[in-house]
């Protein structure tokens, strides 16, 4: 058995089990084990029979079960709860015929309560249920009539149940027809027969940091023995997630730094450059910040070497138009350059302002556009007008560095929002021409001391000013009492014309969370606003096409307010929306709320972003304050790192910031100095890992980056 072995070669997997597998982004052996669980189960402890109507009862005294529904559901199934019940069999089973099929039913009574367990299709349980046997039944259990009622519950001897409570069972992330069953059987077939043995990482470096050992981590991330040994697993993991992505980045910047800069910008003396043509002429003038960090840009393009630079900027604050401009002196000293966008959404929008900019400037510059969705005959004219045009700006997703995207004169790479791309996918678009210069944006605060480590093999510029006619959006934190008069709000911000987001955690009813999701919510704001009020929902499962869609007709004002996840919060530019209402906002990262806000205030209205706290936690209120105080994303990235620490596994994370599964860097901060301190280290005896004693790390890096190469066509 090999890590790099197809996931079908592993008994039990046919052909659909295998597509199955591929949906969920698995295609080798190596990649099961990198699924890891989004969380972990325990069970429940054993309730006698006699409190259950208690149990039941604070079941429905909690305020999350009470929150008002769009649909109807029974009774029955608002109340039930997932419980273990110890009893002793009294009565034989009886089973009988129903609708085709054998009904086995057990009546328990304690006390004065009664309850009856019902199973389908399984009559042999009268044989197995002995009369005067103690057993415990695992399931979801409500009130029926006087007595109460439990459907194929799980059975287990008592003495079995209890050696089970103290382990953690794994739950992943699922698809239609792949199941956590399935999922666990295929992680526990690959580690019993994978060599997991051999440690790329050294003892030293493990014995220094109290690190676990490769196969006890990835044994006890899937199956872990106790919260202790998960805590180990979690540490190690998380480490190596750091130093991987570290080393990687290092060793890259070592290539980069051997590469000499072979294209022949003009002179920035020379009389009628466009750029500065387009600068003087534009109807606002470039804050201090956008003047100097261009000037680094267009230095870069001129010098020794190729460029390889991160402008980090802030919600607002211009970098877009950065991005034109540079790309506009590619395109006057003849050369192509390609700006990459993380969505289709983002990708068309950007297309359509620099049409706009070059049409307003009479910039005859070829624009060409290239996304997954666009159909073959679109596709094949974009590839041919790339390698007819010498001087082109192209615009596109991933689909810019797939193979038949050929570049005929590529000198500028340019992608928005850096951490959305891998390691390996900005390689990728930077050999598809002659090792051009590199520029990378994000508009993702994150502290001076994390951005160095996370963007070593890059120069930062950071723009730090906001243009001076923007409204700074005024912000409040509620609790759940404030939503109807947030809604009136709403009312009134339609009523004049504008528009509104309201951001939900989930996209549909999650049985183990209890948050909005965005398709009950986006129905039950069609009941609480008026009919002439047009909502509309989008997440991240919906295909490119539809949400394109919806973002067009949000953008024409077609569609008042639009309930979404996430999947909005980059860069979408829609200047017309002036609320932004964001429920369960402590479910979200300080990062990504101030994200999430600078959606709106984009044009001349004053705006409004409303955080509604569903939680009691005081740390909760002390995070989202932070939210109150400033609008500037870099006070509020440091101040939210002060805040974190150890903290939760399973805490709020900033929206899965660059390609790491189980690391956060603000919550994990801690290790990814360390992680960067020994990467470091060893980059100072040996850059490119040529030492003996290295190759065990540098065959671990290059496992990585095959690892991060993968392209998904968005």
């Amino acid at each position: 058995m090999e890590k790099t072995s197809g996931i079908g070669s592993l008994k039990g997997i046919g052909a659909k089990t295998e597509q199955l597998f591929h949906n969920i982004g698995v295609y080798t052996i190596g990649d099961i084990l990198l699924y890891y669980p989004k969380n972990y189960d325990q069970m429940p402890p054993i309730t006698p029979l006699a409190e259950i109507p208690a149990l039941l009862k604070s079941a429905g005294d909690d305020e999350n079960l009470s929150l008002p529904r769009v649909k109807a559901v029974p009774e029955a199934k608002d109340r039930s709860v997932t419980v273990a019940i110890a009893a002793r069999i009294d009565k034989t089973p009886f089973v009988r015929a129903a609708r085709n099929m054998q009904v086995t039913s057990v009546a328990l009574q304690e006390q004065n309560v009664k309850a009856d367990l019902v199973w389908f299709r399984m009559p042999y349980l009268k044989n197995t249920l002995k009369t005067g046997a103690w057993f415990v039944f695992l399931g979801k259990i409500a009130p029926k009539g006087k007595s109460f009622h439990m459907e194929q519950p799980q059975i287990f001897t008592p003495e079995k149940y209890q050696s089970m409570q103290n382990c953690l069972w794994p739950c992943y992330a699922l698809t239609a027809g792949l199941g956590k069953n399935k999922i666990s059987q295929t992680v526990r077939q690959v580690l019993d027969g994978l060599d997991l043995s051999v440690d790329y990482l050294p003892e030293e470096i493990r014995q220094k940091h109290g690190l676990a050992e490769y196969n006890y981590a990835m044994e006890n991330i899937h199956f872990p023995e106790s919260a202790y040994a998960l805590e180990q697993a979690r540490k190690r993991l998380i480490f190596d997630e750091f130093f991987q992505f570290i080393l990687s980045a290092g060793m890259q910047k070592e290539q980069m730094e051997e590469v000499v800069n072979d294209f022949d910008f003009l002179p920035l003396e020379r009389e009628g450059l466009w750029t500065e043509q387009v600068m003087d002429s534009l109807p606002y003038k470039l804050t201090e910040a956008q003047k100097r960090t261009l000037q680094e840009i267009r230095k870069d393009l001129r010098g020794r070497k190729v460029m390889q630079r991160l402008v980090q900027g802030d919600v607002g604050s211009g970098k877009t138009i950065v991005a034109f401009l540079s790309m506009l002196d590619a395109a006057q000293s003849g050369y192509q350059s390609a700006l990459m966008a993380p969505t289709e959404v983002l990708a068309m929008q950007h297309y359509q302002n620099f049409t706009e900019l070059c049409e307003r400037y009479d910039l005859h510059i070829p624009l060409i556009l290239l996304t997954g969705s666009l159909t073959a005959k679109e596709k094949r004219r974009a590839y041919e007008r790339m390698q007819l045009y010498p001087n082109a700006m192209v615009v596109g997703t991933h689909a810019l560095i797939q193979d038949r995207a050929m570049y005929d004169n590529l000198a500028l790479v340019v992608t928005d929002e850096q951490h959305r791309f891998g390691v390996k996918q900005r390689e990728s678009l930077f050999q598809k021409g002659s090792q051009p210069h590199v520029l990378v944006m994000s508009a993702t605060p994150i502290p001076r001391t994390l951005a160095i480590i996370l963007y070593g093999d890059l120069d930062i510029s950071v723009i730090d000013e906001v243009p001076a006619k923007r409204l700074p959006v005024k912000s409040c934190v509620v609790g759940k009492a404030a939503r109807n008069t947030s809604y009136e709000f709403l009312k009134k911000e339609i009523a004049k014309g504008h528009q509104a987001y309201v951001i939900c955690p989930l996209v549909e009813e999650s049985e183990g969370l209890k948050a909005e999701n965005v398709t009950d919510y986006a129905e039950k704001l069609k009941q609480e606003l008026s009919a002439q009020i047009v909502v509309e929902c989008m997440h991240g499962k919906m295909k490119s096409g539809r949400k394109n869609l919806i973002m067009e007709q949000f953008a024409r004002n077609e569609i008042q307010v639009l309930v979404s996840t996430t999947v909005i919060e980059v860069g979408v530019n829609v200047p017309n929306a002036t609320v932004m209402m964001i429920e369960d906002a402590q479910r979200f990262g300080l990062a990504q709320l101030h994200q999430l806000r600078g959606r709106v205030g984009r044009g001349q209205a004053q705006s409004y972003c409303i955080m509604i706290n569903t939680t009691d936690s005081d740390k909760a209120k002390k995070r989202l304050e932070i939210l109150n105080q400033s609008n500037d994303g870099f006070f509020i990235a440091a101040e939210d790192l002060k805040l974190r620490g150890p903290g939760d596994f399973f805490g709020i994370r900033q929206s899965g910031l660059f390609e790491f599964k189980l690391g956060d860097i603000y919550q994990n901060a801690d290790l990814l100095k360390l992680a960067s301190e020994e990467a470091h280290m060893i980059l100072e005896e040996d850059r490119k890992l040529e030492a003996e004693e290295h190759q065990k790390i540098r065959e671990q890096i290059g496992y990585y980056l095959n690892c991060q190469s993968e392209i998904v066509n968005l």
